[in-house]
């Protein structure tokens, strides 16, 4: 399927490069398809985490490619070399399919592919890409997004999903199922980034709701109102609004409901709870309740959640 090249320079993160390499450089045994020819294409020896990496070609070999893989960028907080940018845009406009992984987005944003497009990185820098590039519609809750000629992924094992979806295209499910058996992965993951993400309470600084939260906590079982919070802070709903705004980002009703999903998280991940009595301890009332509003916020249903991470949660537990 022609020639797949990965840009690389100093400040590349070598997971995604090492799985980007491993993805397209060899088909899996017993495959009967022409598979891609490799190249790593870099302004010469480069550094990659500790590594130190000698390219095949030059970064003016990205424009020859029919497939370029951007890996991620290590240090967010500085511009990507403007030689690295160039030849990503030169290979763009030479028709080639262009492929970020991880921070590897902002890369593709410097290059002005990513204007006027959807696009994601890793959870935790998609507000610095949104705020850096305001033409690019950022998406924060996907594994990868694909514009047809331009695709961007989430961070770390998001990254492995784009790659098996670029098999898939390429050369179809069964090819990309036999990539996913050779690598121990799943052929493809449901859901969004977003059932990955850690919603933690404001840290308990002495503000006019840091006595709140902990009672709120406390009582999640339960059906609270606005006029309840409200109430136990000693302000008036208004006010208890702007305080939530101005400590949290968003409005009372958001932050409880955030809570008790994040609470469902906790006990489908260390319970046996059924989920009605995972929707009854989350003040969720019905499972039907609970699953609308978990499969609205994760990304994926409670069950698929529990199949997911119950397993990775007791291993942590007892390794």
């Amino acid at each position: 399927m022609g020639t797949v090249a990965l840009a690389v320079t100093d400040g590349m993160l070598h997971f995604e490069l090492s799985l980007a390499h491993e993805v397209f450089g060899s088909p899996p045994d017993g495959t009967p398809v022409t598979w891609y020819d490799l190249a790593v294409c870099g302004p010469g020896p480069v550094r990659v985490g500790r590594f130190r990496l000698e390219p095949d070609r030059g970064l003016d070999g990205l424009a020859r490619a029919d497939t370029v893989i951007v890996p991620g960028w290590a240090d967010i907080d500085v511009d990507p070399p403007a030689e690295l940018v160039e030849a990503v845009r030169a290979a763009h406009a030479a028709g080639a399919r262009v492929a970020s992984l991880c921070t590897g987005a902002f890369v593709l944003a410097a290059a002005g592919l990513l204007d006027g497009q959807r696009a994601t990185t890793h959870w935790a820098h998609t507000d610095v890409l949104a705020a850096r590039h305001p033409r690019v519609s950022v998406d924060p809750d996907v594994l990868y997004v694909d514009n047809g000629r331009v695709l961007t992924s989430a961070g770390k094992a998001a990254a492995m999903d784009l790659c098996l979806h670029l098999v898939r295209l390429d050369h179809g499910s069964a090819v990309a199922n036999a990539v996913a058996r050779r690598l121990v992965v799943p052929p493809h993951r449901d859901g969004g980034q977003a059932q990955f993400v850690v919603t933690p309470v404001p840290a308990p600084d002495r503000h006019p709701l840091a006595d709140l939260f902990p009672w709120v906590l406390e009582r999640l079982d339960r059906p609270l109102t606005v006029e309840d919070l409200a109430r136990r802070a000693g302000m008036s709903s208004r006010h208890l609004t702007r305080h939530f705004h101005a400590v949290t980002g968003t409005t009372p009703l958001q932050w409880l409901l955030t809570q008790r999903i994040r609470h469902a998280q906790e006990l489908l991940e260390s319970s046996d709870d059924g989920i009605d009595t995972v929707a009854a301890a989350t003040g969720m009332g019905t499972a039907a309740t609970l699953r609308r509003h978990f499969h609205r916020a994760v990304g994926v249903p409670p069950d698929a959640y529990r199949r997911t991470f119950r397993l990775k949660s007791r291993t942590d537990r007892t390794g």
